[in-house]
């Protein structure tokens, strides 16, 4: 197994974009009625090579940092 192949995958909601590649994106909550937290997260590599643009409201699936600091958005899900 590769080293990507292991890494964890979370999917979230962008809720505000930011200047320098940069997303506010909410995770889902535990229930309906919590609301998940808003994590800061910027585009992968290959996604910026590629040009893929991601909008307010998309859902886009992410690779935590595993100590705690941003995540990057490694794919646009809708």
């Amino acid at each position: 197994m590769s080293e990507e192949d292991t890494k964890t995958t979370v999917t979230g909601t962008v809720e505000e974009v930011l200047p320098n590649s940069l997303f506010r994106v909410r995770l889902p909550g535990n229930t309906e009625e919590e609301e998940g937290e808003l994590v800061l997260a910027y585009l992968a590599g290959k996604m910026r090579l590629h040009r893929i643009r991601v909008l307010m409201g998309d859902q886009v699936e992410m690779v935590p940092d595993p100590y705690g600091g941003r995540s990057r958005i490694v794919r646009r899900l809708t």
